[in-house]
């Protein structure tokens, strides 16, 4: 027989606060196509994309993070000290070790939680989500700071005509808390890695730091191109479109609910043909407000999420109490789907 106590976490959790912060620079459609030769038309029915925000000097994936997560401690009602861990998800943070979670948890003053980073791409806020929810009902913390944020343009090849209109910069954050009834569902997640290919970094920064032309992609002008995303746009669509309706269902059912019990549906923010597909092959009834953050934000991988969660409710597109399915699906490839309660 064991010896260990039980844990004495609470008996459920919950989404108790939402923020998000997008950089003040907007890039319209006009500015891409300097570097590529397509159209705005071209961009706009592709990907529904009209601007994105990219990120400054100053506003670094730890300045962003903060900036978000001190509203969504704010929107939580809680004091930052009350923060147990901090979870950050993100592909764009480019210092190995210490993980940004660290400085983060410093700066928004919560004493000494647990901090770590994860790479999960787009479904990254679903793990993180997942992670926070098993803490706080494990008993190891009682408020989690999940951060889902990227500086996508440090990873864009501006030459890339099938990529360099997809990206943007921004961070969103969420407290996860104790909760006496179900709010946060059951995770419906996991990872196809036989199509790892498909959406992945050109080069690895080893090859970078290698310094090897014969191995390393050139721009225009014969230089030496950073990593950047690159995907195979039709695979993605495809998988995207037809396996991740498949998820989302598996999570309507894994919470026991239908379509018609949803109130808002938050895809991930990858392109605007693949959420409304998404919303066809669901078969979502028309009073579900579905997030289209996609064509003002970009895609913002670990962010799109919270970000457009927060967008939903700053509007009045989304109320508190609403009942929301989330999805996120990317690179690995991998997913993660759950149904939650909006704050």
């Amino acid at each position: 027989m064991s010896k260990i106590k039980p844990s004495k976490g609470a008996p459920y959790a919950c989404i108790l606060g939402v923020g998000g912060y997008r950089p003040t620079r907007v890039v319209p459609n006009e500015v891409i196509l300097e570097t590529i030769d397509s159209s705005d038309e071209w961009i706009r029915s592709r990907s529904g994309i009209v601007t994105r925000h990219w990120a400054s000097e100053e506003e670094t994936v730890a300045m962003m993070s903060i900036e978000a997560s001190g509203k969504a401690i704010a929107d939580a009602g809680i004091d930052p000290e009350q923060i147990g861990a901090v979870v950050v998800s993100t592909v764009s943070h480019f210092k190995q070790t210490p993980a940004v979670a660290t400085e983060i948890a410093h700066k928004i003053g919560s004493g000494k939680p647990a901090a770590f980073d994860i790479s999960a791409g787009c479904a990254g806020f679903g793990y993180g989500l997942t992670l926070a929810k098993g803490m706080i009902v494990e008993g190891s913390a009682e408020y989690v700071l999940v951060i889902g944020v990227e500086r996508l343009s440090d990873l864009t090849d501006l030459e890339d005509r099938a990529t360099a209109f997809l990206f943007g910069d921004g961070a969103g954050a969420v407290v996860v808390g104790p909760s006496q009834e179900p709010a946060i569902g059951p995770t419906v997640w996991g990872s196809e890695g036989d199509k790892s290919e498909t959406i992945k970094q050109t080069v690895s920064w080893n090859e970078l730091h290698i310094g090897d032309v014969s191995r390393l992609p050139l721009d225009s002008k014969g230089e030496i191109k950073f990593p950047a995303i690159t995907q195979e746009g039709q695979a993605v669509f495809r998988w995207a479109v037809y396996e991740m309706a498949k998820v989302a269902q598996q999570a309507l059912d894994a919470a026991g609910i239908s379509s018609e019990d949803l109130d808002v549906f938050i895809p991930h923010q990858a392109n605007m043909r693949i959420i409304d597909s998404m919303v066809k092959t669901l078969k979502l009834p028309e009073h579900v407000t579905v997030a289209r953050d996609i064509e003002s934000t970009g895609n913002t991988s670990a962010a799109s999420i919270p970000l457009a969660m927060e967008r939903l409710l700053a509007t009045g597109q989304a109320k508190s109490g609403d009942t929301a399915l989330v999805i996120g699906f990317g690179a690995g490839l991998v997913y993660a789907a759950t149904v939650v309660t909006l704050p």
